[in-house]
């Protein structure tokens, strides 16, 4: 529920409490170096789920050390990005580590284990958040 106080501003974002049932499987930018195999988003009550799969097209993402790798992976559409930073995890059958999606929807690679993100790679991010600011 919004609640409005003296002076506030009707923005679009203001408007739309993010609680309407909703579902996409378009409109996900994807970052220099990768390709998009799969993306669904589901709202349900303000809950949001995403299902990312990418594959890797550029250069070999090195796990040898483990340290943090910050590449970026893909923009989530607007209405379906997480209202505070958060972090959640990729993986496949092989590699997995630790991602950042901030509020402006970037979903960032920040950290592998110890196995190469290669060309031709495919991961997967899953997450799920809360839209509208309830715990």
């Amino acid at each position: 529920m919004t609640v409005w106080l003296a002076g506030m501003e009707i923005t679009a974002d203001r408007l739309n409490d993010y609680t309407a049932d909703d579902s996409i499987s378009s409109g996900l930018t994807v970052a220099s170096g990768w390709s998009s195999s799969g993306f669904s988003a589901i709202r349900s009550k303000g809950t949001v789920t995403i299902d990312v799969i990418l594959t890797r097209t550029g250069a070999t993402i090195s796990g040898s050390t483990g340290n943090s790798a910050d590449v970026e992976l893909c923009t989530l559409p607007e209405g379906w990005r997480p209202p505070v930073v958060m972090e959640t995890l990729y993986g496949n059958n092989q590699t997995f580590g630790g991602c950042v999606i901030n509020t402006s929807g970037v979903i960032t690679l920040r950290t592998t284990n110890t196995q190469d993100v290669a060309n031709g790679n495919t991961i997967r991010v899953h997450a799920t958040f809360n839209l509208t600011g309830a715990s």
